[in-house]
């Protein structure tokens, strides 16, 4: 019998700002058991307004966990002045952004210069 502290992170983030604009970049898994991991990492205490880009290159695989922590996440954004984007999807990815329609309220760039620029 496996405990959990045994097993891999299935999901890493790694936060750096990039001129104000705060990027996360993800690895892995983003499912209901990782999603946590997701909520807490978009939860910004900053006063200024948050700014986000996702960079999702390494991300195999998320599903409706993902997309609701996102919607909220993006409803908080906006809420505060802010916004956040995605950038450099993975096709298992991209295809649930498409299906459930992600894409129509956060906006996705192939490009990281673009997402911090659009």
């Amino acid at each position: 019998m496996h405990h959990a502290a045994e097993l891999p992170a299935r999901l890493s983030i790694t936060q750096t700002d990039r001129g104000g604009v705060r990027l996360l970049t993800l690895s892995g898994q983003i499912d209901a058991d990782t999603a946590d991991v997701l909520r807490r990492n978009l939860q910004t205490s900053a006063p200024a307004p948050s700014r986000t880009v996702l960079d999702l290159s390494a991300v195999t695989f998320m599903d409706s966990s993902a997309v609701n922590v996102l919607v909220a996440a993006r409803r908080d954004a906006l809420g505060a002045g802010g916004w956040i984007r995605m950038v450099h999807l993975t096709t298992p990815v991209q295809r649930v952004v498409e299906i459930v329609g992600l894409d129509t309220i956060i906006p996705c760039y192939s490009t990281l210069a673009e997402a911090l620029t659009a």
